[in-house]
């Protein structure tokens, strides 16, 4: 592949505008969802749009005096750019199990740690005292979620024979059946459903937003662009991780046929209707209580898990 073919991915398909183009409408279902269960109309389709555009095209950045401003305005980059390319390497396997590489599962948990740490670092430069409650509730919430997420994510890789690229354990699937079919595959799903739902700052575990707390918390010193980048880096990383879950265990989105595509499809929403419903039917928790839950019964979960696939179960 030549320069022009990388950037198209990166930048077009399956990348920047497609990802987030999934990430937003993935997003107006969740408020569309949320909405009905409150006896709301909600927002139409395309809301999450207008208020993406709004913040890219219109709204002025504005910058606090006194900040490292070199941190805030470039993490919201560095935010969008790995969210970015963390979809892109999934969807590129999903499309192609020989377009992966050796070791792409590796490059993919680096890449979706990206935004979470930029947005801690974003919060910090802001020399705000709320984003920085903010962002070292962001920090804990990481290191309580990140073992056991590591952790479940190992069954897959067991059980497909120690593979680490997205592509072998796709192919390990088709050919043995997906990973969720077995008791450590279960538990393994379960574990990390609980992480994707923290990684991604969803309720019970948005302690670092709290917009009733903390007035946005992270979020509140940026406007503008920065904010934009920021949000939709979010909205990809709503899109992408349920596809990294369908992936490692129901045997991607299906690159065989139109059946293998609704299959995977099927799985897909059905895991986004799992992360609403934790949603909408939990309140948030204190930060020490999801650092208790995570090292607690998530990580005990994760770590039976591993030791069920070594055992071949």
């Amino acid at each position: 592949m030549n320069l022009a073919e990388y950037l198209f991915m990166f930048l077009v398909f399956p990348g920047l505008l497609f990802s987030g183009a999934a990430g937003l409408v993935i997003g107006w279902v969740d408020r569309k969802v949320t909405a009905m269960l409150q006896w709301r109309v909600g927002p139409p389709w395309y809301q999450n749009f207008l208020d993406t555009a709004k913040l890219l095209l219109y709204k002025e950045t504005l910058i606090p005096k006194g900040i490292a401003r070199g941190y805030f305005l470039g993490m919201p980059l560095l935010a969008l750019s790995a969210a970015t390319l963390a979809s892109t390497v999934l969807l590129s396997a999903n499309g192609s199990t020989r377009a992966g590489f050796l070791g792409d599962v590796i490059v993919v948990v680096y890449l979706l740690m990206m935004p979470p740490i930029a947005l801690m670092l974003g919060a910090f430069s802001s020399a705000n005292t709320l984003a920085t409650v903010g962002a070292s509730r962001e920090i804990k919430l990481m290191l309580s979620y990140e073992l056991p997420f590591l952790l479940a994510l190992s069954v897959p890789i067991v059980k497909s024979g120690y593979a680490l690229k997205l592509g072998d354990i796709i192919n390990y699937q088709a050919a043995n059946g997906a990973v969720i079919g077995s008791p450590s595959g279960v538990l393994s799903f379960l574990a990390m459903i609980f992480c994707i739902q923290a990684k991604l700052g969803f309720v019970p575990f948005d302690m670092p937003e709290a917009e009733t707390e903390l007035m946005a918390g992270v979020y509140i010193e940026y406007s503008g662009k920065a904010l934009g980048f920021f949000k939709l880096a979010k909205s990809i990383m709503i899109f992408a991780l349920p596809v990294l879950i369908v992936t490692l265990y129901c045997g991607g989105v299906g690159s065989g046929g139109v059946v293998d595509i609704m299959k995977g499809a099927l799985e897909y929403i059905a895991i986004v209707f799992i992360m609403i419903l934790i949603k909408n039917t939990n309140p948030r928790v204190r930060i020490d209580h999801a650092m208790k839950f995570f090292w607690g019964p998530v990580a005990f979960l994760a770590a039976l898990s591993c030791v069920l696939a070594v055992m071949g179960y």
